[in-house]
């Protein structure tokens, strides 16, 4: 393994799934990891501060090109194809959020309906991590947020009193 499985962190997901805030009741947000265990997340998200600006839109997971790569939750393959040099699959899984994942070989084609733990493709080589990894991006009307919001990642926050 390279640099970036050395400094990853181990992520196990929690037994409950977060809620997903303004999505509603309606989804279930209990979504599966799109490789096998262990998890291991070289890059965090990190969201921009405006829609142009730098940032990173997604998770890296350290995983070894050839692994097989799942679809995380039900949904239909809305692309299937190269961006930017690197193939790319996307899944609509509906209410506005879709799920992407590069460098991907796909084995789905657009159109096809997808269920959580479908195989869609095997890691590809090329992208950011030193061919390394999987790039995982979730967007909701548009806007990148954070897959762990589906995955139950996102640790709460807790607020401590001020001391001096």
């Amino acid at each position: 393994m390279g640099a970036a499985a050395a400094s990853a962190a181990a992520v196990t997901p929690p037994a409950t799934p977060l809620s997903t805030g303004s999505l509603g009741p309606s989804i279930d947000p209990g979504w599966v990891w799109p490789v096998e265990p262990p998890i291991f997340v070289a890059q965090a998200f990190r969201a921009p501060a405006t829609p142009y600006s730098s940032g990173h839109r997604g998770i890296d997971l350290t995983v070894a090109p050839g692994a097989v790569v799942a679809a995380p939750a039900d949904g239909v393959v809305v692309f299937a194809g190269m961006v930017a040099g690197r193939e790319v699959v996307t899944i609509d899984h509906g209410h506005g959020v879709l799920s992407s994942y590069e460098p991907i070989e796909a084995s789905v084609e657009v159109g096809l309906a997808v269920h959580a733990g479908d195989p869609i493709g095997s890691v590809a080589t090329g992208g950011h991590c030193d061919d390394e990894c999987l790039h995982l991006g979730v967007r909701i009307d548009g806007e990148y947020v954070s897959p762990f919001r589906f995955l139950g990642g996102v640790p709460s926050a807790v607020l401590l009193p001020w001391r001096d």
